[in-house]
């Protein structure tokens, strides 16, 4: 089947752009699941932070589970800031079948959108109580993939529009 690592930064569009394209793969009626790092961290993965190894054992985790539901012919759809080029490249090694999807938004925008408040909590001063100290692309690195298959710019484009380009590839990759 097929895996589409959705990567970019927080905010960025990877989980909502993941519902709706599944929503209409679902429609035409393919199997799709989506991965969503968010919602895994939060109910399966607890023990994992987001030191560089740890970020890296959090997709080493989701690809196996991804791996899983590929191998009964569903189309996953896997959410997540995945902020280094190793495992991103990594996830692509395990076969032509995965492929990388660079969700675009430039930092300011999301500054500015702060839909998840983390940008703001981010910037507040060190040793505040609430600071977020592993920000990607704020103060952790997030490394812009070299080579992905796809670039959505979600600061440039409507929702639908980059809904609408998500699909087609993805339709073009099945058949």
């Amino acid at each position: 089947m097929l895996l589409i690592q959705l990567t970019g930064l927080s905010g960025a569009g990877k989980t909502t752009l993941a519902h709706e394209v599944r929503d209409h793969l679902v429609k035409m009626g393919y199997p799709v699941e989506i991965v969503d790092g968010d919602e895994y961290r939060k109910n399966l993965f607890k023990d994992i932070g987001f030191s560089r190894e740890d970020r890296h054992e959090n997709i080493r985790r989701l690809g196996f589970i991804a791996d899983v539901l590929i191998r009964h012919k569903v189309i996953v759809l896997l959410a997540a800031i995945n902020p280094y080029e190793e495992v991103r490249r990594q996830l692509e090694d395990r076969g032509p079948h995965v492929k990388t999807v660079f969700i675009d938004c430039n930092l300011s925008i999301l500054e500015q959108r702060d839909t998840k408040g983390l940008y703001r909590k981010a910037r507040l001063p060190d040793g505040h109580p609430d600071k977020v100290c592993n920000l990607s692309g704020v103060n952790d690195p997030y490394e812009r993939p070299l080579l992905p298959h796809l670039v959505i710019h979600t600061d440039k484009e409507t929702e639908k529009e980059s809904a609408a380009k998500l699909l087609r590839f993805i339709l073009d990759e099945l058949n």
